[in-house]
């Protein structure tokens, strides 16, 4: 079975599409507010040299996707699938930053099941690894059903991972669209 980690896929509110090169432009307008960093370990992420290495890494990972706000056609942030085991059938998504102006309504919950109902066509479980002092992605990843995991061999101290099964989701008709 192939599978695609950078699938183009639409919601209501937004669209993921690949990230590619030409998109550094509009994703580091969004990246370059200190604020969106504040409470995330890599607190200088806003500086053009480190998102610069963070974008680099994202487009060599061959899995992340640029969020665009339909409404706009512009670029509103960025995510990412990453260490695709198919032996225990399970996923992260991370690397996910939307810009401020879009914060505290139903982009990231859309972003989130957007990739979570992809993710489920090839895995049994995601996981989520969040920072121990980055409220808000805990709050984020909980309000999608994250459950916080005792422990997990492959990160770091000071470091929370959630799971979601795919077990644990709700039957429901899918609502987003997957280009190919």
């Amino acid at each position: 079975m192939s599978v695609d980690l950078q699938p183009t896929l639409r919601g209501a509110l937004v669209e993921l599409r690949p990230l590619r090169e030409t998109d550094w432009d509009a994703l580091y307008d969004v990246g370059s507010d200190p604020l969106l960093w504040e409470q995330h370990p890599e607190r200088t992420r806003y500086e053009a040299d480190v998102f610069r290495e963070f974008f680099q890494r994202a487009i060599e990972s061959n899995s992340a996707l640029a969020v665009v706000d339909l409404s706009t056609g512009r670029i509103i942030g960025s995510s990412r699938y990453h260490g695709y085991d198919p032996v225990a059938r399970e996923i992260e998504i991370g690397w996910s930053f939307l810009a401020r102006s879009h914060w505290g309504g139903h982009y990231n919950g859309e972003m989130k099941q957007l990739m979570l109902d992809h993710a489920f066509t090839f895995v049994d479980r995601v996981i989520f690894s969040v920072g121990a002092k980055n409220i808000r992605s805990r709050r984020a990843v909980e309000r999608i059903g994250g459950e916080l995991l005792i422990a997990h061999p492959a990160h770091s101290p000071g470091t929370l991972i959630f799971a979601i099964r795919k077990s644990a989701m709700p039957k429901r008709e899918a609502e987003a669209d997957i280009k190919d």
